[in-house]
């Protein structure tokens, strides 16, 4: 009966040492990557419960062959690696407008995305690094595009608070 009792407290202090940090209510940040050509992104975290979390990211792009705005809008479950360190992975919607130098063609185009990533989180400062990647795959108003899948590498600076 010793042991049972003395197994039971050594199980639940370890559950309270296993238990994952809380992620951010709110990031405010950039989201460097190359996007199919889009470059920066502002992108906006938002903690939906302890371990689960929505990410905003918009970019634009006035260039030499379209000028175009692009928005993405993931659902991502975090889950702890080390004490500073996560990982998330999740899935969500995304679209936008282009319109095309030459051509002359414009519209709206309509994607979906993959998420999956490592971040640092640290300890002494409000600041959340992330590496992720994002598969997209076109939908809709892909055809001024060379291909229907992009496959989005980005490195996220963003301020937690």
């Amino acid at each position: 009966m010793k042991i049972v009792k003395l197994l039971t407290i050594l199980l639940v202090f370890a559950s309270f040492s296993l238990s994952a940090q809380d992620i951010a209510t709110h990031a405010l940040g950039v989201r460097l990557g190359d996007s199919d050509g889009f470059g920066a992104e502002i992108s906006y975290q938002k903690s939906v419960g302890r371990f689960n979390r929505f990410e905003l990211d918009m970019g634009f792009r006035d260039g030499r062959n379209f000028d175009a705005f692009k928005a993405a809008l993931v659902f991502q479950r975090v889950n702890e690696i080390d004490r500073s360190f996560n990982w998330y992975y999740g899935a969500g919607l995304g679209g936008g407008s282009v319109d095309f130098t030459y051509p002359a063609d414009e519209g709206l185009f309509v994607f979906v995305a993959g998420d999956v990533g490592v971040e640092c989180n640290f300890e002494s400062l409000p600041l959340l690094i992330s590496l992720d990647c994002r598969p997209e795959i076109g939908l809709k108003g892909y055809s001024g595009f060379s291909n229907r899948f992009d496959f989005d590498v980005a490195l996220g600076i963003r301020y937690q608070f």
